[in-house]
C-alpha cells in the first residue's frame, strides 16, 4: 500500500542534475550486491516492526532489494529531491509491498520529517547518495528521527568515471574531449569529490560505531548498456552535450565496441558499507 506523494514544504528540484530520466536510471544503474543486502536485513534481527529510511533513494534500488530478503518491513520512507524518481520508484515497489506502507518525501535528506508518529526509523541507508547531501546535518536529522537501536548503512561502489581499466579510461577521455578535462557535475560546475571521508563524517556524529564491509563486485557490461548508464550521470548526461549528444554516444558505442572482449566490457568493483550505530544501540 502506498500514500500520496507528500512534498516538502520547499521541495529541491533536481531537474538540472539528473533531468528526468528516470527510466534510463532505473534500466542502467547497477544493482546492490546479494552479499549487502543481506547485511542489511540483518541488521533488523529482533526488531519488531523495522521502518527503512532510504534517502536519495533514485529509484528505489535498496527497498526493492530489502522487501522480499526482510519481509517484516512494515513501513517505507522514501527521500529525494527529483519527483520523477520517486514516481517510478514507487511503481516499482507497489507489487512487492504487500502490507508494507510506502511514503516519499521531496526534499533535501537533512530536511526529512516523518509522516506520521509511530514511524520511527530502524534502518536509515544511503546508496550511491551520500556525496551530494549536506552530510553532517543529514547525520543530525537521522539522530533526531531514529528509533534508538537503529542502524545507518552508508553505502556505494564509485562509478566508472574513477574505475581503473583500459576502455574506462578511452572512454573517460573522449567524456574529456567534448566537455573539458575537470569531471561535470550537471550545471552545478565540476565535482571535486567529498572534503573529507564518510568515516571522519560518522566520527562526529551521534553514529560513531562504525563497521566497514566490503563485496568484490564482477560486472559484466555490455557497449549499450555503458552507453544508456552514461546518460544517468553528473558528468555524461545528456544536456552538457548540447547538439552533440547523439555526436558523442556513437563515438562511445564505437570505442566501447572496439575495447569489449565477447561483446563484454569487464569491470571488477568493490561494494562498500559503512554501518554504523550509536554506542551502545545493537538491537
Amino acid at each position: 500500500m502506498t500514500r500520496p506523494h507528500q512534498p516538502a514544504s520547499a521541495a529541491v528540484s533536481a531537474e538540472a542534475l539528473f533531468g528526468s530520466e528516470a527510466a534510463d536510471y532505473a534500466r542502467y544503474r547497477p544493482g546492490l550486491p546479494d552479499d549487502a543486502i543481506h547485511l542489511l536485513a540483518a541488521t533488523q534481527h529482533g526488531v519488531p516492526g523495522p521502518v527503512l529510511l532510504d534517502l536519495g533513494t533514485g529509484t528505489g534500488q535498496v527497498p526493492r532489494a530489502l522487501l522480499p530478503v526482510l519481509r517484516r518491513l512494515v513501513h517505507v520512507d522514501l527521500v529525494d529531491v527529483n519527483q520523477h524518481m520517486l514516481e517510478t520508484a514507487l511503481t516499482a515497489l507497489e507489487p512487492a509491498c504487500g502490507s508494507c506502507s510506502v511514503t516519499t518525501f521531496t526534499g533535501e535528506a537533512h530536511t526529512f520529517t516523518p509522516s506520521a508518529p509511530g514511524r520511527a526509523p530502524t534502518l536509515i541507508t544511503s546508496c550511491r547518495s551520500f556525496h551530494w547531501m549536506a552530510r553532517p546535518e543529514v547525520l543530525d536529522m537521522a539522530d533526531r528521527v531514529a528509533a534508538p537501536h537503529a542502524a545507518v548503512a552508508i553505502m556505494g561502489d564509485g562509478s566508472l568515471w574513477i574505475h581503473e581499466a583500459d576502455w574506462t579510461a578511452a572512454l573517460r577521455r573522449l567524456v574529456q574531449t567534448y566537455l573539458g578535462e575537470e569531471r561535470r557535475a550537471g550545471t552545478r560546475g565540476t565535482y571535486a569529490g567529498p572534503s573529507r571521508s564518510y568515516e571522519d563524517d560518522l566520527a562526529d556524529s551521534a553514529f560513531n560505531d562504525v563497521t566497514e564491509y566490503r563485496f568484490p563486485v564482477a560486472r559484466a557490461w555490455t557497449s549499450e548498456d555503458v552507453v544508456g548508464y552514461l546518460r544517468t550521470t553528473s558528468f555524461a548526461r545528456p544536456a552538457l552535450f548540447a547538439d552533440r549528444h547523439t555526436e558523442f554516444e556513437a563515438q562511445a558505442l564505437g570505442l566501447l565496441r572496439g575495447h569489449a572482449r565477447g561483446g563484454v566490457l569487464q569491470e571488477d568493483a568493490e561494494f562498500t558499507v559503512l554501518l554504523a550505530r550509536r554506542p551502545g544501540g545493537a538491537a
